[in-house]
């Protein structure tokens, strides 16, 4: 039997995926550790720069974690500022320093240098992002916000209930800590501080008067401080590239079981909480000793359509409001730098959707008590507040000049970062950028540009 001639093969093996250069900064923060513990992992990822005034701390930290590279690769390089940063040895950054003024420079300097943006800081971002984002385009780079916080984690969330076609009414996360409410002891324990709530083991189930049931609740509840910046922040940043609004400048902050947020968050004439569509909004978990928290995760609410689909999707578990007309999908889960590492391989390889980002809302800062002239602000503690003054989501139109659309006149909460007043302020007022002296110069050039955008 004749057979034809032998052919040989001369295609290359297929070629491995290049490395990526990452430096990272607010290195010895809390996020930091949980994204190099996780980079041990991915070997494409070369730490080739951490960035922290405390450089000792940062040392220490990865002698504990046993971080010395990849491979037979040098050891990180330990940098306590902006000018000691090698650029040409990155590719992509991931900032995480929760500062608007060295958080800006740093995004804005790597950008200009070509480098992939990955922005964790929230502060930056909700001021900011607009004006990064057009930088990043400009230069041909990537700007993300970062997996493993509840922005980003949201949008993703978003964009998959959008792909089906499904109409989103209502976005949003739970809050940062879970109320749990112990039976037994009729308290109730928010992380370490504990309260008698005696009234609470009553309203666990949501009654008739589902309106009168949330109400009761936050009574129950209100020696608890449950709202925080960092909630509003992640929210007004989400309001970004989504297009969402604040239902109410506050958010409702509602005490919840995740199988009532398709009822609470069904419009107002349908027994919700909503005026209008489209919000994004805030939730405080009540859950009991042992049941699984919602893990500060992100939700969807939907208007259902089919109700046949929608009965059968119920049987199977899935959150659906009473009247059929609206349903949950949610996310129970937000794992900082573990998740992050996704979000540099996005951008270095170029397959996250571009999303451009614009400024729908303003995260705003209105005075919580009478200010006098001269007070000058500080972003303080865990969740980066500012005593004296409540983080506020207003409407864009709210937050313009009004004799031109397209200039602001309130100021970002973050601009007041080490401001000093200038007017007396009285209890009530929205801060104006009029009314400040000695703000971050950058950071408000990029806010008052992306806002014109």
């Amino acid at each position: 039997m004749q057979t034809g001639p032998t052919v040989t093969s001369h295609a290359l093996p297929p070629q491995a995926p290049a490395d990526i250069r990452v430096a990272l900064t607010g290195a010895r923060g809390g996020f930091g550790r949980t994204f190099l513990a996780q980079v041990r992992a991915l070997p494409r990822l070369v730490t080739t720069q951490l960035i922290d005034p405390d450089t000792a701390g940062v040392q220490q930290m990865l002698d504990e974690l046993e971080f010395t590279g990849r491979g037979s690769t040098a050891a990180p390089a330990l940098v306590s500022s902006i000018d000691d940063v090698d650029w040409s040895a990155v590719d992509v950054l991931v900032e995480a320093t929760g500062r608007i003024d060295a958080g800006y420079d740093y995004a804005a300097t790597a950008i200009a240098h070509g480098v992939h943006v990955i922005m964790v800081s929230k502060e930056v971002e909700s001021l900011a992002g607009v004006s990064l984002a057009a930088a990043a385009r400009d230069a041909g780079v990537r700007y993300l916000p970062g997996d493993g916080d509840q922005p980003a984690n949201l949008l993703r969330l978003l964009d998959w209930v959008e792909r089906t076609g499904l109409e989103v009414v209502a976005l949003g996360k739970s809050s940062e800590y879970d109320l749990v409410y112990d039976p037994e002891a009729e308290t109730v324990t928010q992380v370490d501080e504990t309260l008698l709530a005696p009234d609470l083991g009553a309203l666990l189930e949501r009654g008739d008067d589902f309106a009168a049931t949330l109400a009761a609740r936050s009574r129950a509840v209100a020696g608890l401080k449950r709202s925080a910046a960092a909630d509003s922040c992640e929210m007004a940043v989400v309001s970004l590239y989504s297009g969402a609004r604040a239902d109410v400048e506050a958010m409702h902050y509602p005490v919840a079981r995740p199988d009532e947020l398709a009822d609470i968050y069904a419009a107002r004439a349908d027994g919700g909480l909503r005026h209008r569509d489209r919000v994004v909004d805030v939730f405080s978990m009540l859950r009991l000793p042992g049941e699984a928290s919602f893990a500060g995760g992100v939700f969807a609410v939907v208007k259902t359509g089919d109700p046949v689909t929608w009965e059968l999707l119920r049987g199977k578990g899935h959150v659906v409001s009473r009247s059929g007309e609206y349903a949950c999908i949610y996310w129970p889960y937000h794992f900082m730098g573990v998740e992050t590492v996704l979000s540099v391989l996005d951008a270095a390889d170029g397959s996250a959707p571009e999303r451009r980002p614009r400024q729908h809302t303003v995260l705003a800062a209105r005075a919580a008590v009478d200010l006098a002239a001269g007070t000058r602000f500080r972003v303080e503690g865990h969740h980066h507040e500012i005593a004296g003054v409540a983080p506020v989501i207003i409407d864009r139109e709210a937050a313009a000049h009004p004799d031109a659309a397209a200039e602001v006149s309130v100021s970002a909460y973050y601009l007041l970062s080490g401001a000093v007043l200038t007017r007396d302020v009285a209890a009530g007022e929205l801060i104006l950028l009029a009314d400040l002296a000695e703000t971050p110069e950058k950071a408000q050039a990029a806010f008052t540009a992306g806002f014109a955008l």
